[in-house]
């Protein structure tokens, strides 16, 4: 049976620097195995190849595989937070550098994409009265960042 699985995130040299930010954003982040290239290439030898990280307990790769390939928001990765405070200490970390979108997503100085949202969200979305649902996906399809409190108010059916 296969180990856990993981993801790997292709940069263009910038893997080992990602790798660091990244742990030290997330509180349990912890930096792995280094892997450089050698005489075999394809990259110059000596310089970071692969670098190995965990945040929140999912395990990534960072390689470093050149400028073949970029980020896009068609993979993202999610940050369910359980209060606000959570929120906004994750979108400050990640947006800086970066750049702010809508719905509470965002990507990284380094491209990579990030949605950054109350886990109370899916719950409030997913109300089985379907005007609630949508008071509170209209108001989340206005906000970059996310308000939980506005959310919450519109949720209810009260003005904000």
């Amino acid at each position: 049976m296969p180990g856990p699985l993981a993801v790997c995130l292709w940069f263009d040299g910038q893997a080992e620097e990602a790798a660091r930010f990244y742990t030290s954003v997330f509180p349990d982040g912890r930096m792995g195995r280094i892997a450089h290239y050698n005489e075999a290439g394809p990259g110059k030898e000596g310089t970071v190849m692969a670098v190995e990280f965990e945040v929140n307990g999912q395990q990534f790769t960072g390689l470093n595989g050149g400028p073949q390939f970029t980020f896009s928001e068609a993979i993202s990765i999610q940050v369910p937070c359980a209060d606000q405070a959570e929120l906004d200490y994750y979108w400050e970390k990640l947006t800086d550098g970066g750049e702010e979108g809508p719905c509470g997503w965002l990507k990284d100085r380094y491209g990579v994409s990030w949605q950054v949202f109350p886990a109370e969200l899916i719950e409030l979305n997913s109300d089985p009265d379907p005007v609630k649902a949508a008071r509170t996906m209209r108001a989340m399809m206005q906000m970059h960042k996310l308000d939980l409190a506005v959310l919450r108010r519109v949720h209810a059916g009260e003005d904000v």
